[in-house]
């Protein structure tokens, strides 16, 4: 059994649903489709999330929103049209999207949670319309139905273990699953959302607990690629990677997959094959719990910007007990979270979000790290890009760091901070925005030579 989930991109118009309908009935084994709201037809294009979002939001501060509203049904009213469905199916999304819409307010959150997963709830009706249109036996499951229950925190919903034993039990039903991604239901009953690409959540989940042999996850690329494309020309496709591997270069800037999605199948140890509904014969990347290592210790290499760091030098800083704690509690203190923390004897350094910081609450927290925990020297650097690169082969191979840092001294970038994962998967270099991508090029030459770098900049 295999559980396939489309994102928004292949599900914008009806030629995109007629290139699902093939992929899905061409192998019997693809039991349960998971979707997304439909997506941007091009690029100056909305997607149907944002558009109900701003719905929602125009809702909840003036009370109607015609408009956008419209726009919304519109959407789905042009795919209708295109694969000849009867309208019947548009005025039922009508219908409830306008339930929606004039339903309780009393819980903004709740209330925006709900607006904007009737997009995939929407179209998963309208899918699954159209595959029986085409005389195929496919049902809509409601995730409520289907007992897929979650935490109440809107936004960011998790799995409540309990949901896998009940999405079990949808093995025994016949023909094909239509499942809307995205949400799950709070025990109360309400309409709760992961957070934002989450339909890859949904999917991850759905497969642990059918106990699918596979899932498959189409979107609009080939491969995951060994680095941004829009920073080397042609980059190495990736055919196989580890969970972690893929989990480090979400969480450092990857695009395909969301950072949280494998979970649930991680832990199910279900292979998750990525392939491209424009081109579903390309191979795609596979990611495994264990693969074979080639000689090469490095798979990809992954950057994001947005970052900061607060270095904190103190003298005998390694014989004060509890310094760090007391370090991260002042961070705790006000509303901050941190992504690293790179330290030394007399030193330690702090790597967070600069966005969650401003200039206000930047110096509050200087002037508590100086008083309450007497430090020497306190430094806040702004603009950084983070830089990780990755690869389970590298505890196995000596000199990649040093090959790395040789890499970047060779292109003139200065290495603000270097971070050694204590897992060994990854390392991370924080370097200055401005020099993100020629440290990234510089460093797709090192480990996959023989390849040519975009010369844009």
């Amino acid at each position: 059994m295999k559980v396939v989930k489309f994102g928004g991109s292949s599900l914008a118009s009806g030629a995109q649903l007629e290139k699902v309908f093939h992929i899905v009935t061409s192998d019997p084994a693809r039991k349960a489709v998971v979707v997304s709201a439909p997506g941007k037809r091009y690029a100056e294009d909305t997607k149907v999330t944002d558009l109900l979002i701003a719905c929602a939001e125009q809702y909840l501060a003036a009370g109607s929103a015609p408009e956008l509203a419209e726009a919304v049904v519109e959407r789905y009213a042009l795919i209708a049209n295109e694969l000849q469905l009867e309208q019947s199916i548009i005025e039922k999304i009508r219908d409830d999207l306008f339930t929606l819409l004039e339903g309780d307010k009393s819980n903004p959150k709740q209330y925006l949670d709900a607006v904007k997963a009737s997009g995939e709830d929407n179209n998963a009706k309208l899918i699954a319309a159209y595959f029986r249109h085409k005389g195929v036996k496919a049902e809509y499951v409601n995730p409520k139905d289907a007992g897929l229950f979650v935490t109440n925190e809107p936004g960011n919903a998790q799995v409540l273990p309990e949901s896998y034993q009940n999405l079990y039990r949808l093995r025994e039903r016949d023909g094909l699953i239509i499942f809307p991604g995205f949400f799950g239901f709070s025990k109360d009953g309400d309409v709760i959302t992961f957070s934002r690409s989450g339909s890859d959540i949904t999917g991850s989940i759905l497969a642990n607990g059918l106990q699918a042999d596979l899932y498959e996850n189409f979107t609009d690329v080939d491969a995951v690629y060994s680095v941004n494309p829009s920073f080397v020309e042609n980059p190495k496709e990736i055919s196989e990677l580890t969970y972690r591997e893929m989990r480090e270069l979400s969480y450092a800037g990857f695009s395909v997959f969301h950072d949280e999605a494998l979970i649930p199948a991680f832990r199910a140890g279900i292979p998750v094959q990525i392939k491209n509904t424009n081109n579903p014969s390309a191979q795609g990347t596979r990611v495994v719990s264990k693969r074979d290592n080639t000689n090469e210790p490095v798979v990809g290499i992954a950057s994001d910007t947005g970052f900061c760091s607060i270095y904190i030098s103190k003298y005998l800083m390694n014989r004060e007990i509890g310094f760090g704690r007391r370090a991260l509690q002042i961070l705790e203190e006000h509303g901050l979270t941190y992504e690293h923390v790179p330290s030394g004897i007399d030193d330690m350094t702090i790597i967070l979000r600069e966005g969650q910081m401003d200039a206000a609450t930047e110096r509050s927290v200087i002037k508590r790290i100086k008083e309450d925990l007497q430090a020497d020297e306190v430094i806040v650097e702004h603009h950084l890009a983070l830089i990780m690169v990755v690869g389970e082969a590298m505890r196995h191979n000596v000199g990649t760091t040093a090959r790395a840092a040789k890499a970047l001294s060779e292109a003139k970038v200065n290495i603000e901070m270097i971070n050694q994962g204590s897992s060994e998967v990854s390392m991370m270099f924080g370097v200055k925005e401005a020099e993100e991508r020629k440290a990234v090029q510089a460093l797709y030459q090192e480990f996959f030579a023989g390849v040519l770098v975009s010369s844009c900049t």
